[in-house]
């Protein structure tokens, strides 16, 4: 069962939050422009463009991303922006060492993760079923989403540390930071635990864009 059917959501309210999302998202960007934050403005405005991709790959490729799948990507970007911008008049960056929400690092880490993990599930896949000179066997396929979110997990803290040893050098406003080894481990921790809950319960809501794509490969191929 998949997760809207078990909370009772219905697709129009799903729609409705993720525009709502959308809508704060611009005023994080008004934000980080009257702090004069580079950070903010960037992890905004990146965050904002990736809640259209999922419209603009529905609508260039024909793939059938849904309200859930929508929602679902909003919500990563969504809760890593507000993150960085803090909640207004109440906190400052919510990642920081003395934020109120001590595991909103955590949080996110999991959610973003889940969305790579489902990134790389979706390509496999389909190219298991477009192929028949690759065969995922099903314990394979667990395996793989662990080591593909893994590895991604371990390029993103090798750019956190670049980019911010950069901001140093500059002396511009960070984009990304690290607060440290321990805090590293944890999000790599974090970064498995998003790609274990896809791997157990995440790829029912994939199975219309894993067909989707086997059917473009095919096609590509038949045309070719």
């Amino acid at each position: 069962m998949r997760v809207r059917e078990a909370l009772g959501i219905s697709r129009r309210r799903q729609r409705q939050v993720s525009r709502a999302m959308q809508v704060v998202m611009v005023l994080f960007l008004g934000i980080g422009i009257e702090r004069g934050s580079v950070g903010i403005i960037v992890n905004g405005g990146i965050g904002l463009a990736v809640t259209f991709l999922p419209a603009a790959m529905e609508r260039e490729y024909d793939l059938p991303m849904d309200a859930g799948l929508t929602l679902w990507i909003s919500t990563a970007v969504f809760l890593h922006a507000l993150g960085v911008v803090g909640i207004p008049g109440v906190t400052g960056n919510l990642y920081a060492a003395e934020s109120p929400i001590p595991f909103w690092d955590h949080l996110t880490h999991a959610l973003s993760a889940s969305v790579v993990a489902a990134v790389g599930y979706t390509v496999a896949r389909a190219l298991d079923e477009h192929s028949d000179a690759v065969s995922l066997p099903p314990r394979f396929m667990f395996v793989f989403i662990l080591l593909f979110v893994s590895a991604f997990g371990v390029l993103w803290e090798v750019l956190e540390f670049a980019v911010g040893g950069l901001a140093a050098v500059l002396g511009s406003g960070n984009v990304l930071t690290q607060y440290g080894l321990e805090d590293t481990i944890y999000d790599l921790v974090f970064d498995l635990v998003g790609a274990v809950l896809v791997a157990t319960w995440g790829t029912a809501h994939l199975t219309d864009v894993v067909g989707a794509v086997a059917d473009r490969l095919d096609a590509r191929r038949d045309a070719g």
